[in-house]
């Protein structure tokens, strides 16, 4: 299911701190969501089939330094890894790597993967399409009102509360040291480090493809984005696919249907199509994860802005009239203007 009439959705308010239960515009600041502990980790579900038009799921994991995850397969679902805080040690079959804040790693239908949380408070996002892998934990267990897993608890290394999780008796590779620089042709696990990926070059910014259609058998793009501050850009909102706006450091404000929000690291914005929505960069090196579903609007970050070998944007490099002739000259990509860029009403000298 997603939304039939992306107009009905242009005056409606964001949905915060809460679920919706359908796909409408919504926002939960760092931590909210809903929480259950499981093996001494905790999982704050931010997305489920319903409030996704059954698009994807998605959850924040944390836990302590040691806890483990056997191998295990989730046939049917492409899921991508994201670590926000602390370093985990992940596994593919035959390879590993141990990964910290920005660092990813992208895993097909049904391949076996495992991890160990190598920090406390180490903290990863799940993001799996389409959705379903988290019905089994969030209709049996127990939510839990805190926001952070119990001290002094005990992980005992049990298959994670996905539904259809399959277990592998796999042996465990020693971790590489590896570049993990760019994406695959095709449709393969990969790991990826922080800042690599498809590089293009944006008027003070650079967007990092880190995952492409590809990648993702068409499920979804993930494009993370490294800016200086700059204002609000046009207001629009687009008819074909949804927008998921994850801020990983400094502060993004999002204008979303004429309401102004701050999200600041951890934060999460979901926005259907039919969403009008604009965005400003307010602090220096802020670093914003962008999950669209599907992949349709993959050729806006590459008509718009200049390939580049860069892991950081010069300032001043790019002239802004790049994004506007990509935009003048390739009519077709899934967005529609309605106007120019909003106003700051909130905080506008923060």
């Amino acid at each position: 299911m997603s939304t039939a009439d992306p107009e009905s959705v242009h005056d409606l308010a964001p949905v915060i701190n809460a679920l919706p239960g359908e796909p409408v515009p919504y926002y939960l600041a760092s931590g909210e969501g809903l929480r259950f502990e499981i093996d001494n980790r905790l999982w704050t579900v931010i997305a489920r089939g319903a409030d996704t038009g059954g698009l994807f799921d998605a959850a924040f994991v944390s836990g302590p330094r040691g806890a483990d995850t056997p191998f295990h397969s989730l046939p049917g679902h492409q899921c991508s890894y994201y670590v926000f805080d602390g370093s985990v040690q992940f596994w593919l079959d035959g390879q590993s790597r141990v990964l910290v804040p920005g660092d990813s790693i992208q895993i097909p239908d049904d391949t076996p993967v495992a991890y160990r949380m190598l920090s406390h408070l180490s903290r990863m996002l799940l993001f799996s399409a389409p959705s379903g892998t988290l019905d089994e934990l969030v209709t049996c267990a127990q939510p839990v009102h805190r926001h952070v897993y119990s001290a002094g608890g005990t992980a005992h290394g049990h298959l994670p509360p996905l539904t259809g999780a399959q277990p592998h008796e796999l042996p465990r590779a020693t971790a590489q040291d590896a570049d993990d620089e760019t994406l695959p042709a095709g449709g393969e696990g990969y790991f990826l480090r922080s800042r690599a990926g498809d590089r293009r070059g944006w008027p003070d910014a650079i967007n990092a493809y880190t995952a492409r259609g590809r990648n993702t058998a068409g499920r979804y793009l993930a494009v993370n984005t490294l800016a200086a501050p700059q204002p609000y850009i046009i207001r629009h909102f687009h008819r074909l696919h949804t927008e998921n706006f994850l801020c990983l450091s400094g502060r993004i404000w999002l204008w979303v249907n004429g309401h102004e929000i701050l999200l600041t690291g951890g934060d999460f914005l979901h926005a259907p199509p039919g969403t009008v929505h604009s965005f400003a960069i307010a602090a220096h090196n802020t670093q914003m994860l962008g999950l669209l579903t599907s992949d349709v609007f993959e050729p806006f970050f590459d008509v718009t802005s200049v390939a580049t070998d860069d892991h950081v944007h010069t300032e001043g490099l790019i002239d802004p009239s790049t994004v506007t002739e990509g935009l003048r000259t390739n009519p077709d990509l899934d967005l529609v203007v309605v106007g120019g860029p909003p106003r700051r009403v909130k905080a506008p000298d923060l």
